[in-house]
């Protein structure tokens, strides 16, 4: 997004273009999905196998 501020705005216009701009953020929880996957195999084994089948 490109905001213009004109050479003689005001303070309270450069804000008020400011304010606009601020939006917030969306994050993703990761705590929501902790411990979901039930797998029997060690993770890092399981990573390597993955990799090797290249």
């Amino acid at each position: 997004m490109v905001t213009t501020i004109k050479k003689g705005a005001g303070l309270r216009n450069i804000q008020r273009a400011l304010k606009n701009i601020e939006q917030p953020k969306k994050g993703l929880k990761s705590s929501k999905h902790c411990g979901v996957l039930k797998i029997r195999k060690d993770a890092l084994k399981i990573q390597k196998n993955l990799r090797n089948e290249w």
